[in-house]
């Protein structure tokens, strides 16, 4: 992973560090925080954020600037599965905000 997707992991980990059942994983080439065994969200390469949320939540969150469905290779992922651009992350409060969304949505799938 490159500098930008470290500096979002730093960022997301100094965030995360009150939940106690969020571990950190590296999984395909993107540094994962899981709740209760389940993706979060991860840091990607270029400090973009992949965001899990419940498929019907995220096609309303997709319609926001800077979030686009998820591509892993050669696959575009559906809207369970969301990218969020450095420019939609600028400053921790940003952050935190899908932060909580990612775990409100695992809570209502768990």
């Amino acid at each position: 992973m490159d500098a930008s997707g470290e500096e979002l992991a730093d960022r997301v980990r100094a965030l995360l560090t009150l939940d106690g059942n969020v571990e950190e994983k590296r999984m395909f080439g993107t540094r994962a925080f899981l709740l209760d065994g389940h993706i979060l969200v991860g840091a990607r390469t270029g400090g973009v954020l992949l965001v899990r949320v419940d498929e019907e939540h995220g096609a309303s969150l997709i319609t926001r600037p800077g979030v686009a469905s998820a591509v892993m290779g050669p696959r575009t992922m559906g809207t369970g599965w969301l990218d969020v651009s450095p420019s939609a992350l600028i400053d921790d409060d940003d952050l935190a905000a899908w932060l909580d969304i990612a775990r409100e949505d695992a809570k209502r799938d768990g």
